[in-house]
């Protein structure tokens, strides 16, 4: 019997990610266009599911201008916030995506899954409140926290780095931000992992973990590592000049600090983060070129 996964937000990081992912040959995926499902529309969420047969939903459909939010609290938090627990109120084993921004930041250490939630502004609100609205649904639902999403496809800050260094030989970039820089294709196979589970193992484990990839850095850390690598394949590099928050300021506050602790997932879930250096590598390599190996 052929059993179907609903991937929202199939045209985002990760969904195209996801896409990307080997699924079992009795698995049929389904990622509908956002005519075809509009997660901002409660009636098109109805109507879509309206007939249809899902084992289990990865919603990875979410309003991500931070910024923007700001401005528009409303949209964001009818797509971060109510368009999860409409889904979970299906009863459809759910995966839904959130984020670092649920914490302030003000933390020391790596973030675990039952620290204190504290947003500093509307996104992370909004994706707490999707949270919230998944858990208290009593349906079988995992919440993946993740951050720092980086890939070769949309908007996302290693494809603005290459963008800018294309025509600006030194750039300004923010250091005093932490956090662990994540490949979106890793997140994917996380969720693959985590949404097969639930199809599978009715005693599946549930709640709230983190996935990032293993190690930290800063923003102006990233950058280099960034041009380091593209330079070494032939790509466009820059100066990058380490500034503070403070030097840079945004409608909207970002934690200083965005490490996620992945303890408690590689224990229930076997997966084991690999480094993020090799995930950035991976996608320099997409977009720019093969990068050389280094070393003995």
């Amino acid at each position: 019997m052929t059993r179907a996964l609903l991937v929202t937000g199939g045209q985002g990081q990760l969904g195209l990610e996801l896409a990307r992912q080997d699924w079992p040959a009795d698995m049929s995926v389904h990622y509908p266009t956002r005519d075809e499902l509009d997660i901002a529309s409660s009636d098109s969420i109805s109507a879509y599911l309206r007939g249809r047969r899902f084992d289990a939903i990865v919603n990875c459909a979410a309003y991500t201008a931070v910024d923007r939010a700001e401005e528009e609290r409303e949209l964001a938090f009818r797509i971060n916030g109510e368009a999860p627990g409409l889904l979970a109120a299906t009863g459809i084993p759910l995966v839904q995506v959130s984020t670092d921004y649920v914490f302030d930041g003000s933390g020391g250490g790596y973030y675990r899954e039952d620290d204190p939630v504290a947003p500093l502004g509307v996104y992370g609100a909004s994706k707490l409140a999707g949270e919230r609205a998944v858990l208290a649904s009593g349906t079988r639902a995992v919440v993946l926290r993740t951050a720092w999403v980086l890939s070769a496809h949309r908007s996302n800050f290693l494809r603005t780095m290459l963008r800018v260094a294309a025509t600006n030989p030194k750039l300004r970039v923010v250091d005093d931000q932490r956090g662990c820089p994540t490949g979106a294709a890793d997140i994917a196979a996380t969720l693959r992992t985590i949404a097969l589970r639930l199809v599978e193992d009715p005693a599946a484990p549930t709640g709230v973990y983190h996935f990032v990839n293993a190690g930290e850095a800063s923003w102006c850390e990233l950058a280099r590592e960034i041009f380091a690598l593209s330079a070494a394949a032939g790509g466009p590099s820059a100066e990058v000049e380490a500034i503070t928050t403070a030097d840079y300021p945004t409608p909207a506050k970002r934690p200083a600090n965005s490490r996620l602790s992945t303890a408690k997932i590689i224990t229930d879930y076997a997966v084991r983060p690999r480094d993020w250096r090799a995930a950035v590598r991976d996608i320099v390599g997409e977009l720019v070129g093969p990068v050389p190996q280094t070393g003995a």
